[in-house]
C-alpha cells in the first residue's frame, strides 16, 4: 500500500534497482569472499583440504547471505536516503543510474569488509563451509552484528519499529 503512494519516491526505484541486482551480486560477493580468505589466510595458495573445498564449493544455502545482502541494501538505502530525484541530463533513467551507483559501492564495501577475519570467518561458515544450521545461524548474527559495529548504526527497536542510528 504504502509503495502506492509515492511511487517515485527515491527509495522506492533504489530498492528496485537492488532487488534487481541481487542473484548477480550475491555471486560477486561469493566471489570476493573466496579472493578475502585467499588473501588473508592463504596468500601462498597452498592447496589444503580446507581451501580445496572453499574453492570448489559452488552449492550452499543461500538463504543467510541474502539477508546479509539486504542488510547491506538497507543501510546503503538508509546513508543515501535523500528521497528527492535528481535531474539526468545524460538520457539515464533513475533505475539504471542507482544500478550503476549501488554496484560499485556494494563491492567496494564488500572489498573493504572482506580484509577483516571476523566477516570473512562467519560468512565462510554460513555459506561454502556450512555444516549445521546452528553454526551458521550464530554466525549469521555475528556477521549482521560486525556489519552494523563497521558502519557505526544502532539497530533499535521500540514499539515493534526498527530504526537505524549513526553511531
Amino acid at each position: 500500500m504504502i509503495d502506492k503512494l509515492f511511487p517515485l519516491d527515491k527509495n522506492y526505484i533504489l530498492r528496485q534497482a537492488q532487488f534487481a541486482l541481487e542473484e548477480e551480486l550475491l555471486d560477486q560477493m561469493v566471489y570476493e569472499l573466496k579472493r578475502s580468505y585467499t588473501h588473508l589466510y592463504n596468500p601462498l595458495q597452498l592447496m589444503d583440504e580446507t581451501y580445496e573445498r572453499i574453492l570448489d564449493t559452488f552449492d550452499y544455502p543461500s538463504d543467510r547471505i541474502r539477508l546479509i545482502y539486504r542488510q547491506l541494501c538497507g543501510i546503503y538505502r538508509f546513508k543515501n536516503g535523500d528521497n528527492q530525484l535528481e535531474l539526468l541530463f545524460d538520457g539515464r533513467s533513475h533505475f539504471d543510474k542507482f544500478k550503476e551507483e549501488w554496484e560499485s559501492t556494494f563491492l567496494l564495501w564488500v572489498k573493504n569488509l572482506g580484509q577483516h577475519e571476523q566477516y570473512v570467518k562467519t560468512m565462510l561458515r554460513m555459506t561454502l563451509l556450512f555444516d549445521t544450521e546452528s553454526r551458521a545461524e550464530w554466525a549469521e548474527n555475528h556477521c549482521k552484528a560486525f556489519i552494523n559495529q563497521h558502519f557505526e548504526l544502532k539497530v533499535v527497536k521500540r514499539q515493534g519499529e526498527l530504526k537505524l542510528k549513526v553511531g
